[in-house]
Formats: C-alpha cells, structure tokens, sequence
C-alpha cells in the first residue's frame, strides 16, 4: 500500500513511519520544513512538501494515496487559541479528507484521544464501542472539545471512507518520549517530592508508542469502517502508582494533593486538570478485531531505560 502519513516526525509519527515500512508498505510523509523534510528522509518515508494548514494540498494527497494515517496537530495554534482553535482547524483536515475520499473505500486512520470522550458515569471501563460525546461550549477549552473531530472522522464511514480513529491515552512511553511522563518527571525534580491527587486511585491508561504503531498499520491495512480503537496496554494504572514508581527511581517521597486545593495555584499548576482524570478502558475490542497484541515494556518496567532519568 501506498501511505501518506501526517506527524511523520512527531513521537508518534516516527515509530508509525518505520512500522509501515518494515511491514512492506511505501510511505510519503508531509514535512513543512528542511529540518522536517530530512527527518521523514531518514525514517526511510518518501517527502511530500506541504502543511497541514493546506487543505487544498491534503485533498490531493488524500486522492493520490491508497490510505492516510493522520496525527498531525496544528500546535502552532495552542498559545494563541488553545485546544478550541486546534479543534476548529482539525475539524476542517477531517472534512478536507472526507471530500477527496468519499466514496472511495480507501483508509483514513485518525489519532485521537482516551482521554477526551469523558465518559464520567459509566461506571465501567470504557470500550471501543462507546462513542465519543458531544461536546459544546460547556467544555471549551478542554479535551472534550475534540472529541467533534473524532464524531467527524467516524461518520465518514457514511460517505464510503474506510475511516477509523485510534485512541491514545494520556502516556505514549518510549526512549523518546517528550510528553506527559517527563512532565511528571520535571516536576519532582524541581519540588522535591511526587505527587498524585487525593488517593491516586485513579486510573491512567499507557502504551509503548512501538505498540501504538503497531496499532495504527493494523488499522490501515484492515480495519474495518466507523470504528474507535483503544490504543492502551491495559485497562490502566493507578495514579498512585505510577508516582511512587517515579519516586522510588528518584529518591523523593510520593505525596498525596489533597483534592480541595488541588486546583489552587500550587504542585501540579497547569496540569490540575488532567491529573484528576478516571480514564478505565479496554482494549478488548480492538485485539480481537485486529490481532493486535502489545509486546513493549509496560509502563512502570519501561521507567527503567535510561531516557526517562539519564542522570542517575
């Protein structure tokens, strides 16, 4: 197959490239600059140049391909706009894509996140088969914001598109990673102790960005229409956990933030939000339809590679 890949030179994108190609498939990823241009060169991927803000350029590519993997971001929005203007440009990419392939039956594959539906009151763990909700100007300004992208990308199945999502969970872990696990990490550093919120009982699922490649190929080469998958190596790990893992490699105590100031200008500042999040998933759905199984270090066995603390 033919691929074009967006976020080609992103932490995801960079396992997702090398996946495809090993797996037989001829890649073209987009780079929007010679430092981009010659990262996709060296992934092994053809270069396409181009910038996701030109949707007249994605459609062509769109049409030229056999499939689209998608997980670009318009991050160059964030300071300005916030997730809401990232939305807003994400959202006409899905409609872009959806003009040049309906009808076409080719696969788009499209990053979504775990964390984004917020499915509060369900009282179970999420699966593949619930569908993202609505969002509206109650949650602007939050992950559940985007979740218009993935109804979007879902219901292009309708219009003849081979379209699934891929939802990500909050940690994608690997020798490169440079998210919310380093985040973390920095944090402790800088005040001497790891916290988590309240009784850390909640539940944040992770994955080996190598796996979620893994997933994103599957889904390309025989996912079937209108569907979600959950990218996650396990239902999730507690809070609680995951920080008392990072002290213990640290030598810092793992402490608890009480909920009731936890939003008060304080330890975790920006991040309050996300850290109180209850995400529980599955991944059932999603190994049994595609044959996907992770075979990575899970996440507390992969905070011992020397990535995440190189100084010690």
């Amino acid at each position: 197959m033919n691929v074009f890949v967006t976020g080609g030179t992103g932490h995801i994108g960079s396992y997702i490239i090398p996946d495809l190609i090993a797996a037989g498939h001829e890649v073209t990823g987009l780079a929007r600059s010679d430092k981009s241009a010659a990262t996709v060169s060296a992934l092994g991927a053809k270069v396409r140049r181009g910038d996701i803000s030109d949707l007249d350029g994605l459609k062509e590519a769109a049409a030229e391909f056999d499939g689209v993997i998608h997980v670009a971001h318009r991050q160059d929005l964030l300071p300005s706009g916030g997730l809401d203007a990232v939305t807003a440009a994400e959202l006409q990419v899905m409609l872009a894509y959806g003009e040049a392939l309906a009808g076409t039956g080719k696969p788009l594959v499209v990053s979504a996140s775990i964390g984004s539906p917020g499915w509060e009151n369900l009282g179970r763990p999420a699966t593949e088969e619930d569908p993202a909700l609505p969002g509206g100007n109650a949650y602007k300004g939050t992950l559940r914001v985007r979740n218009v992208v993935e109804l979007t990308v879902v219901g292009l199945a309708e219009r003849g598109v081979r379209s699934s999502v891929v939802r990500i969970p909050p940690i994608a872990h690997s020798t490169t990673d440079a998210g919310f696990l380093p985040l973390l990490i920095g944090l402790a550093k800088e005040k001497g102790v790891i916290g988590y919120p309240g009784d850390g009982a909640n539940l944040w699922p992770a994955v080996h960005s190598r796996d979620l490649a893994s997933l994103f190929r599957l889904a390309l080469e025989k996912g079937p229409a209108g569907k979600s998958w959950h990218g996650i190596e396990g239902e999730g790990i507690r809070f609680r956990e995951i920080a008392e893992a990072i002290g213990s490699r640290l030598g810092l105590p793992a402490v608890s933030i009480p909920m009731d100031v936890l939003m008060l200008p304080g330890y975790f500042g920006f991040l309050a939000n996300l850290v109180t999040l209850d995400l529980p998933a599955s991944n059932l759905i999603t190994r049994q339809t595609l044959g996907w199984e992770p075979s990575q270090p899970g996440l507390i066995e992969d905070l011992d590679n020397g990535h995440y603390f190189p100084a010690l």
